[in-house]
């Protein structure tokens, strides 16, 4: 088992995490003040002779309202305390092991800084102070060191055209002189998830490293005139691209912008040599669909990639291509394997890949076999976030973030056939206290006969034989996934600890079971998963009687905010209260709003609204207003351009207009999501409320 401390509720939890964090006499549940105060730990790597792992801690700088970032180091054996590196983010080790290049500020620019590292029993510095090794005049967004270690990659927003980057710091500065506002667009994307397009692409540029490791002369284009972001936005990272082994080419994956990109989903592998003597040649030109984040194995003779058959499609299995680079043949490694890769890296002989996947509600690590594709789990529980590996004489030291809805992130080290170990417990003082809520996962058949699976959280402080209001969480994604996961966002353990029983239901749709099941929901958003939702919320009632139908909320995000506006119409019964969360209220409108069209017209019916309303208007919750008669609250953000404001100021002016109880939550600072801590506080606080005032959780009389 990956994760000791995980257990349902026959587990006992209190004395699981007694093992974690020591046993106390003042239990109390989990607060939003613990959720937003809380360290958070990411982006662990490991050295290359396994030894060592250096990795980012973001902490609340309350007065600032946001989070810092500090590198931290520990060793892979667990025997030492972890040292703290230095102020910066995105670690990476250099290719002799001997130090961490990694991401600060300098100035008004952040670049890439380089800090020698040593062990002598415990961590050190062998060098007292930071060098910085870049000095360009725009931000480095992401990096990658060259395997011989003289040559760096960056990836910065440029004009596509200009030659270098001091030619897009220039312009950029002429356009600030300007007193008109005016922003002139002639094709999409004119926005993008929470900022509006300003002309530049990321694009990548080589860097030489002189004799004491600093970059110097002028950086090469690698990527100039190229129509597309290297890494992709808004979310992309240095897993977009890769440097050969032999150290003479880059690979990236990107999508050519042209007048397509909101609608397509084609991205391809190109290839493009270190020194710029040539312009990017595109490897995987025969598929239409996605082609991503290549990796090589050590000797440099194989590459596999991550690859989808069905364009326009978001959501399609990721399937693992091994490419011969002698021969140029490929093959898919996995075809009967019906779980989609999601990162991946070779063994150290070659023979395998790790590789992460969603599976039945559980983030697992996998090995594969390359040449048969037979796959076992590393982990059977919680959620690996990240990997890294190291491949050393003995074996593989595999490198891993994981956490569980019980327990925030943490670092873990395994290697193949032994049991992991955990380096860090960084919030292991502040949750000392804190008995998590007893959660369980549940099956029942849903659609079509399906085997469903969910899950129920017991409220903090359960007693046998007494019932508690509950709420019945709605998922985003659509196609995504209850996990056993820890959320910063959406935290059933929260909801828990406001004495409420969570339920959640992966109805069709959700990932994680099997790619039928995924493609289940599209065109069919309003009756197979509400058929599942219904069925699980009787499975629930039926099984765990501590839950009161009577005092029960629904609350969904995203496509959870549209199953939200869909169940206000058309299946209120069983609610005293709902709460929608930058959800689609005129799916019409969605189809011409949002900036991805190409996840609106593939859900549609792969089809635009102009060429067939039809498909829009048959799971429209604005078309059920009439029916609506429960109280709501609407939280809905200003730079939210997924599922734009109007939508939610519409719903919330729906509600108002027929005198029903409503509510209205905006922030005009946040996107899709609501990341600033003290938004974030204000969130959970406003909920609470809401929920409070319509069931009564103390057992007190409902309004």
């Amino acid at each position: 088992m990956a994760l000791s401390f995980l257990r349902p509720f026959a587990a006992a939890p209190a004395v699981a995490l007694a093992l974690m964090f020591g046993a106390s006499a003042q239990a109390r549940p989990l607060t939003a003040n613990d959720l937003v105060g809380l360290d958070r730990v990411s982006d662990a790597h490991v050295s290359p002779d396994g030894r060592r792992v250096v990795y980012d801690l973001a902490t609340l700088d309350t007065a600032a309202n946001k989070r810092t970032h500090v590198i931290w180091a520990v060793d892979t054996e667990g025997k030492y305390s972890p040292v703290r590196l230095a102020a910066g983010s995105s670690p990476r080790w250099s290719p002799d092991r001997g130090a961490i290049y990694y991401l600060a500020p300098a100035g008004d620019h952040q670049q890439v800084w380089r800090l020698f590292v040593c062990v002598l029993g415990a961590l050190c510095r062998s060098e007292p102070h930071p060098v910085q090794i870049t000095d360009l005049p725009l931000d480095v967004d992401t990096f990658r060191i060259a395997p011989n270690g003289k040559t760096l990659v960056v990836s910065m927003a440029v004009f596509p055209d200009a030659d270098d980057p001091a030619a897009t710091k220039a312009r950029q500065d002429e356009q600030a002189k300007s007193k008109a506002s005016g922003k002139l667009y002639d094709k999409l994307f004119i926005r993008h998830w929470d900022t509006w397009a300003d002309g530049t692409k990321n694009h990548l540029f080589a860097l030489t490293l002189d004799g004491v490791g600093r970059a110097s002369g002028a950086p090469v284009p690698l990527t100039k005139g190229f129509d597309g972001d290297v890494p992709s936005k808004p979310f992309g990272g240095d897993e977009d691209y890769t440097i050969r082994p032999d150290g003479k080419d880059v690979v990236f994956s990107a999508r050519l912008a042209g007048r397509t990109e909101p609608w397509s989903t084609n991205f391809d592998l190109y290839t493009v040599p270190l020194d710029g003597s040539k312009p990017p040649e595109d490897l995987t030109r025969a598929n239409k669909a996605w082609d991503a984040a290549a990796v090589a194995s050590p000797d440099g003779k194989f590459a596999a990639y991550r690859a989808m058959k069905r364009p326009t499609f978001e959501a399609d299995r990721f399937g693992i291509i091994l490419h011969d680079a002698a021969t140029g043949q490929e093959r898919e490694i996995d075809p009967k394997w019906d779980r989609s890769a999601d990162k991946m890296a070779f063994s150290g002989d070659g023979k395998s890949l790790y590789v992460s996947a969603t599976d039945q509600g559980f983030q697992k690590l996998f090995i594969m076999d390359v040449a048969t594709g037979a796959v076992r789990p590393l982990t059977t529980t919680g959620h690996v976030s990240d990997f890294d590996v190291a491949h050393t004489a003995r074996d593989d030291v595999i490198v891993y973030t994981a956490d569980a809805m019980n327990a925030p992130s943490e670092v873990f080290a395994l290697t193949p056939g032994h049991s992991p170990v955990q380096l860090t417990h960084v919030d292991a003082a502040a949750l000392k206290d804190v008995q998590f809520s007893a959660y369980e996962p549940f099956t029942f058949p849903g659609w079509n006969g399906d085997t469903v699976h969910g899950w129920v959280v017991k409220p903090y402080g359960y007693l046998a034989g007494k019932t508690y209001p509950v709420v019945y969480m709605i998922h985003g994604g659509p196609q995504g996934s209850w996990e056993d996961s820890w959320s910063t966002r959406w935290s059933p353990q929260v909801w828990a600890g406001w004495g409420y029983a969570v339920v959640m239901v992966d109805f069709h749709g959700s990932t994680g079971y099997g790619q039928a099941f995924t493609d289940a929901i599209s065109g069919h958003w309003g009756d197979r998963p509400l058929e599942d939702l219904q069925k699980g919320w009787a499975a629930a009632l039926d099984k765990y009687k501590f839950i009161d139908p009577s005092r029960a909320c629904a609350a969904g995000a995203s496509y959870g905010g549209f199953m939200t506006y869909w169940i206000a119409g058309v299946w209120n019964k069983p609610w005293k209260c709902l709460v929608d969360h930058d959800g689609v209220f005129d799916n019409r409108m969605m189809g011409y709003e949002t900036e991805e069209l190409w996840f609106s017209e593939w859900e549609n019916g792969h089809t635009t609204v102009w060429e067939d309303p039809a498909k829009y208007e048959t799971f429209n919750p604005i078309n059920h207003v009439a029916d609506w008669s429960k109280p709501i609250l609407v939280v809905h953000s200003g730079k939210d351009f997924r599922i734009p404001l109007d939508q939610g100021i519409a719903a919330f002016t729906a509600a108002q207009r027929k005198g029903i109880p409503s509510e209205f939550l905006t922030f005009p600072d946040e996107n899709h999501w609501v990341l600033k801590p003290a938004n974030s506080l204000q969130w959970h606080e406003t909920i609470k409320a809401w929920l409070d005032k319509w069931t009564a959780p103390d057992g007190a009389a409902a309004q």
